[in-house]
């Protein structure tokens, strides 16, 4: 069953730790327990760290798995699945009709789903009908991550582990636009992982950047009055597993769909509208 994001407050502590829970807060990793802690004693919601560590050893343990199944995957299965996914994604009616998308750009060494078909049929298209393009720049090791606007791949300089992030300023020096102080809302957000159910959740890298970013943007959409953003996520066959078994703590951010190589899989409310 999908629940409502606000459904996190319905529940008693044990079951926020123990079950899949929508909730537009942000996932606390080990590396940020301490600043989660904070944000969430703020919002009155009382949670403690040793509840959550059985949960982090089982992070730790699904993660070591999924990567051990993507490295192994075939080099032509790879290849083929990126094929499928990337044409789900552009010849899709929710990506055709956005104004103002956030993607990541996908890593080899990661062994993340090649974006780099969504990102040139972005900045190919006509710039008097191009989207706002916003792409990840991580800041620092305590999950705080910008999204700055690009216009061409030669605005992507390369950072540790061969990672193409965006530039600070452009060629003439000027600062690039902020999503966080963008004048219009953004549409869609293209996001990674690393294993994702059917019923929305998502295991991540353990550092808690898109959790920590999507939870200030849908903070900064309420404040703003705008419509929430539909948040896809790009999975390999081998990344979705059985529901229930992405363990999940009341910080985590849950995807409205995937797409996957069979095609795209609705799972809100917003992304089943978007199906209609």
């Amino acid at each position: 069953m999908f629940l409502p994001r606000k459904a996190t407050h319905l529940f008693s502590k044990a079951n926020r730790v123990a079950h899949i829970i929508q909730s537009p807060t942000i996932r606390c990793s080990a590396a940020s327990v301490s600043r989660t802690m904070a944000s969430m004693s703020k919002d009155g919601i009382g949670v403690d760290s040793q509840d959550l560590e059985p949960i982090f050893e089982h992070k730790r343990s699904l993660r070591s798995k999924v990567r051990k199944a993507l490295k192994n995957m075939d080099p032509i299965q790879r290849s083929q699945e990126d094929n499928a996914i990337q044409n789900t994604v552009v010849e899709s009616s929710w990506f055709k009709t956005s104004k103002s998308v956030c993607a990541y750009i996908s890593s080899p060494p990661l062994l993340e789903v090649d974006t780099s078909r969504i990102i040139s049929e972005v900045l190919s298209s006509p710039a008097k009908e191009r989207k706002r393009l916003y792409v990840p720049r991580v800041e620092d090791r305590n999950s705080n991550m910008k999204m700055l606007m690009i216009s061409s791949v030669d605005d992507l300089i390369e950072k540790s582990m061969n990672i193409l992030e965006p530039a600070l300023v452009d060629s003439d020096g000027i600062q690039r636009e902020d999503v966080m102080q963008a004048s219009d809302p953004v549409d869609l957000f293209i996001l990674p992982g690393l294993a994702f159910d059917k019923s929305g959740s998502r295991l991540g890298r353990s550092g808690g950047y898109y959790d920590l970013f999507l939870k200030n943007y849908q903070q900064l959409t309420k404040k703003n009055r705008w419509k929430q953003p539909l948040l896809v996520a790009l999975s390999y066959s081998v990344q979705i597993i059985e529901e229930g078994e992405i363990p999940v703590t009341p910080f985590d951010i849950p995807v409205d769909a995937l797409v996957s190589p069979a095609g795209f899989i609705p799972i809100s409310t917003a992304a089943l509208r978007r199906c209609e």
